[in-house]
């Protein structure tokens, strides 16, 4: 009997304890993720003074530390790359060859977009029931969590996973048509995010004679493509000769995926408060 009583007392407990969890910390956690999120929003809209205003423009010198064969400064503003000075110096006759955007181009960078995206509408998620709104279970908790984690994770995925292109993508690309002077027909280049970075690969090609008895097999789609993979464009197929890879820190970048590691980390933690408590009771109301 007195343990009955004191299992009924103990249940009572959990019950008002669960019962707090619901109406007071779940929307304390809920709005220190708005608050984290708003901050890597933010970071992607990089205002100059405050929320409003003209995004500004930031130059980032490209490393050489690994590569001198490419040097340059790339101009980011929000997601676009809205200039390119780049010299390349070609290892067949060290020529010095000289590009920069054409003044009316900038090139978009579709992984900050979607990233941007994402956050906002993970946001949206956490705003879309105000301070008065009572969770009645914890699986409502649960569901809304998970929601946002699968945003927070692709927004994060988009800045850690660069796409995976084929050399005839790259080649047909409008980036390659976006320079001045034009890009010979043995440069491609393509530019993309990884992490914090903002990398920019150069590859140089040999044009492959029609004669050739080189055994010719067509590169599938890669972040990175190596010395010696080949493809074909238009009737012409080439082989890479040469692949010069060089990157720099976007400060801002490393910030929002500070931001993604917390507010995922705050998520789960609450998720785990709201299971324990949810296993005594198979996620009824309290």
């Amino acid at each position: 009997m007195a343990a009955a009583m004191a299992s009924a007392a103990e249940r009572a407990v959990l019950e008002e304890e669960f019962k707090w969890l619901l109406q007071e910390e779940v929307h304390g956690v809920l709005r220190q993720l708005q608050d984290i999120l708003k901050e890597a929003s933010h970071r992607f809209a990089l205002p100059v003074g405050g929320t409003e205003g003209p995004v500004k423009q930031e130059n980032f010198i490209l490393d050489t530390s690994s590569a001198d064969q490419v040097k340059g400064v790339l101009m980011l503003q929000g997601d676009a790359l809205c200039q390119a000075d780049i010299n390349l110096k070609m290892p067949r006759n060290n020529q010095l060859l000289h590009f920069t955007f054409r003044e009316d181009k900038q090139w978009k960078l579709q992984q900050i977009q979607d990233a941007r995206n994402h956050v906002n509408q993970a946001i949206y998620l956490l705003t879309n029931r105000d301070v008065n709104y009572q969770f009645k279970t914890g699986s409502e908790v649960l569901k809304l969590m998970d929601a946002v984690m699968l945003q927070l994770t692709r927004a994060r995925n988009r800045l850690t996973t660069p796409a995976t292109l084929t050399l005839p993508e790259i080649a047909s690309s409008g980036l390659t048509k976006m320079f001045t002077p034009a890009l010979p027909s043995d440069i491609l280049v393509n530019v993309y995010i990884n992490l914090n970075k903002l990398c920019l690969t150069v590859y140089q090609l040999h044009a492959l004679q029609p004669n050739s008895t080189k055994n010719f097999r067509p590169t599938g789609g890669s972040i990175l493509h190596n010395p010696g993979a080949m493809f074909e464009c238009g009737s012409q197929r080439y082989e890479v000769s040469h692949v010069h890879k060089v990157e720099c820190v976007v400060p801002w970048l490393n910030d929002a995926l500070v931001f993604f590691t917390v507010s995922l980390q705050l998520s789960q933690q609450l998720k785990d408060k709201i299971s324990v408590f949810s296993s005594y009771w198979n996620y009824r109301p309290y």
